[in-house]
């Protein structure tokens, strides 16, 4: 039974930082490319960076650039956020996935083939 389980979500103040994890379970995780997306209210849910199964490859939003790092262990079957210098902008519901090798490069919505139920992240004074 897959099951992917986010963590670390809360509020923060605009310029904060926040680290967010995702724990994995039920497939080989060494074998999947994870990323994370975030889905704003009112918006359609979007890429923020993804990384390939071997760590070879990482993408990144333009939007979060210089300001976010994803990083995975194979051995823990996590893999990590960690956000910094937050906007307002940046609020929503971030979900973690797993897909095949195209999520690494793509980072879109339909290149994941397993997600979790998501955790809140709001920036804001």
């Amino acid at each position: 039974q897959v099951q992917i389980v986010e963590s670390g979500g809360g509020l923060v103040q605009p310029g904060g930082s926040l680290t967010l994890s995702c724990a994995a379970s039920g497939f080989t995780f060494g074998n999947f490319a994870m990323g994370w997306f975030r889905q704003a209210p009112g918006k359609e849910r979007e890429g923020v960076s993804c990384i390939s199964s071997s760590v070879g490859h990482r993408y990144y939003a333009d939007s979060v650039k210089g300001r976010f790092t994803i990083s995975r262990d194979n051995a823990k079957n996590t893999v990590s956020l960690q956000m910094h210098d937050l906007k307002p902008e940046d609020t929503g519901v971030y979900y973690c996935a797993a897909g095949g090798l195209l999520l690494a490069t793509r980072c879109t919505v339909p290149e994941g083939d397993y997600w979790g139920q998501g955790t809140q992240v709001t920036v804001s004074s």
